[in-house]
């Protein structure tokens, strides 16, 4: 039986559980609180920009975010005792995320996802775009969003707390065109559930596609594998790709192969099955095509639990696509903010999204934004145990 947020800090309370103390001053039991997010100086990049990190806690949710790439540094929940842990993979200075961040816990843009060797033609112009995965361009990039410093301004209402972080981006960065001004609002609820809500304008013809990259890991981040969590996509396809994880075209049935999450299986069950797909992949890192579609309002898309301490996270989303990616290329080269290494399988990424490279697929869901149109789009994480 999962029980929700407030059922489980209370019931830990009232047995007495015993307390940890954590970096936000409270403890593992506390009630879940509200209060303005605090602001504190985080580092500095080479040429002297400020990067600040963001303090927030609500329904039992705590979060740190920071400016530089409106990265989640940190999101805390508790398990089925009410004991808190970081669920979400990350480093503890600005110098390892600027280093060599595999985009961990980063806001991802302008278009998360490939595209085919940087290359995409729209109302008869070409672009070319900054090509940074082998012959193709990946979240944005070279310098994509996730690079960028945003300015944030943080909010109450009502009983909701959270930022909005603002970046515009101009034309022609990264081989774009227009300019395009993005707001990315971070909520926390009453509920404790993290609500992410997208929004952009410009003001020539572009195509956008903006995600969240957190990595994973329901265990507590630097505990270990991700195979043994439990994970349901509402999915019936998904987008086979080929050797550069580039999209065929097909939109291709999960049934009776390793792609198939309807029900809900142990992440690693599959993992090593001799199948073209998941070798193209060295695991899961693929795009599934939800069921519900382009939906007006947030729609169940995935449910992920972790058995040994009960935590679930449960993803809504308007969105068409979710990519899943299971941490196939962490090498054992980076130290996490728990001082232990992440290892290939540490986390994963539930990636709400247009699909890939849909600038050169006319058959899937169009990605292109002009003048006059907002970009909107939205998910919700839910948090239980």
């Amino acid at each position: 039986m999962e029980l929700n947020r407030r059922t489980v800090i209370a019931g830990a309370a009232a047995a007495g559980v015993a307390t940890t103390t954590t970096a936000f001053g409270g403890t593992a039991h506390a009630a879940p609180g509200r209060g303005k997010p605090v602001k504190s100086l985080f580092g500095r990049l080479a040429d002297g920009t400020k990067v600040h990190r963001w303090s927030l806690e609500n329904g039992g949710t705590r979060m740190k975010v920071l400016s530089y790439g409106g990265i989640v540094q940190s999101l805390e929940i508790p398990d089925r005792r009410g004991r808190y842990a970081n669920v979400s993979l990350g480093f503890d200075t600005l110098e390892e995320y600027v280093a060599s961040s595999p985009y961990f816990g980063a806001l991802v843009g302008r278009y998360g996802n490939r595209v085919d060797q940087g290359r995409f033609t729209l109302d008869g112009t070409a672009y070319q775009l900054s090509v940074n995965d082998g012959e193709n361009s990946l979240h944005g990039g070279a310098q994509g969003f996730d690079k960028r410093v945003w300015d944030v301004e943080p909010f109450t209402r009502g009983s909701d707390v959270g930022l909005h972080l603002y970046y515009t981006s101009v034309d022609g960065e990264m081989g774009y065109p227009g300019t395009l001004r993005t707001k990315v609002t971070y909520t926390l609820t009453r509920d404790g559930d993290w609500r992410i809500d997208y929004e952009a304008t410009t003001d020539k013809a572009t195509v956008v596609n903006l995600t969240s990259h957190v990595y994973w890991n329901l265990a507590g981040e630097g505990s270990g594998s991700i195979h043994d969590h439990e994970l349901s996509i509402a999915a019936s396809r998904y987008t086979p790709v080929d050797s550069g994880l580039i999209p065929t075209g097909e939109l291709a049935r999960v049934a009776a192969t390793p792609f198939d999450f309807r029900r809900t299986k142990p992440v690693g069950r599959d993992i090593r099955t001799a199948h073209q797909q998941v070798l193209y992949g060295q695991g899961f890192d693929h795009n599934w095509v939800l069921d519900k579609g382009i939906t007006r309002r947030p729609e169940q898309a995935a449910v992920l639990r972790d058995p040994s301490s009960g935590r679930t996270l449960r993803i809504a989303t308007n969105e068409p696509g979710l990519q899943f990616y299971s941490g196939n290329f962490l090498d054992g080269t980076l130290v996490g903010t728990g001082g232990r290494v992440y290892r290939q399988g540490d986390g994963l990424c539930l990636e709400t999204q247009h699909f890939p490279d849909s600038p050169n697929q006319p058959s899937f869901p169009s990605t292109v934004l002009r003048p006059g149109q907002t970009y909107r789009t939205t998910t919700v994480h839910s948090f239980g145990a």
